[in-house]
């Protein structure tokens, strides 16, 4: 029932992980992409191969999401390419350990930047394009650390938490105007960024413990989520934060 034929999908961050998850999906499901990358062009193309494979073309752009000219830059590729923007996915993220009291401002606003003023850009960016389209779907890939917060991640927290309330707030601007803003909100999944955590024996066996269902999110359980809410299936939902983490985490 869920199909996005005709319709054109900008992910940040879709070369690896749940980007490059969320890029295939909604190619499966009828869209054309355009993913950003930051720094592996390899990824990248990887990921544009599996979505051909499904039988949608892939646009590849090298953007730093922090940056509003790499940002615009972006969006004029994909308009320039495919003549309009129909869902955007904000994935891009980091997620580096930083203890309060002896975190970096670096550390502090490198996060922040790329995190929330990341998914400001894009949308800021983006919602004009939707206006003139008058439709287009948003999609805000939080965590489940912007809504209990997670020790040593503080500026994580904070970044994920920032865009859950901002979420919320251009839901309610923009959905007069046929434009539909949401979260979803993983808890643990299996990618790059958490390997290391994810690795460990010990650590993954209290992980696991910690879930409901006993296990680890794939990057795909993730993007069924997004594509869902990419889809008509999901238009009367606004500014909701779907949580997507085996039932570790209960927020109603």
């Amino acid at each position: 029932m869920i199909s996005l034929l005709g319709k054109v999908a900008l992910v940040t961050g879709g070369s690896r992980g749940i980007g490059a998850s969320v890029a295939v999906m909604m190619a499966k499901a009828g869209a054309t992409v355009a993913l950003t990358y930051g720094k592996s062009k390899q990824d990248a193309a990887r990921t544009a191969h599996r979505v051909a494979r499904c039988g949608s073309e892939c646009l590849i752009i090298r953007a730093n999401v922090a940056r509003s000219g790499d940002v615009r830059k972006t969006v004029r590729s994909v308009l320039d390419h495919f003549g309009r923007i129909d869902i955007l996915v904000n994935n891009a993220g980091i997620w580096k350990r930083g203890a309060i009291g002896t975190m970096t401002e670096r550390q502090w606003d490198e996060t922040l930047d790329v995190n929330l003023k990341g998914t400001f850009l894009f949308c800021n960016a983006v919602v004009p394009v939707m206006k003139k389209q008058k439709a287009g779907k948003i999609i805000n890939i939080a965590s489940t650390a912007g809504q209990r917060g997670e020790p040593f991640y503080s500026h994580y927290a904070a970044s994920k938490g920032g865009m859950i309330a901002f979420t919320k707030a251009i839901a309610a601007e923009l959905a007069p105007q046929g434009i539909i803003a949401n979260c979803v909100s993983p808890g643990w999944v299996y990618t790059d960024m958490t390997s290391r955590d994810l690795n460990d024996r010990r650590q993954i066996s209290q992980i696991n413990k910690s879930i409901p269902r006993g296990r680890v999110a794939t990057p795909e359980e993730i993007a069924g989520p997004v594509v869902f809410l990419a889809s008509d299936l999901a238009n009367h939902i606004v500014g909701a934060v779907i949580n997507v983490n085996g039932g570790s985490v209960l927020f109603g």
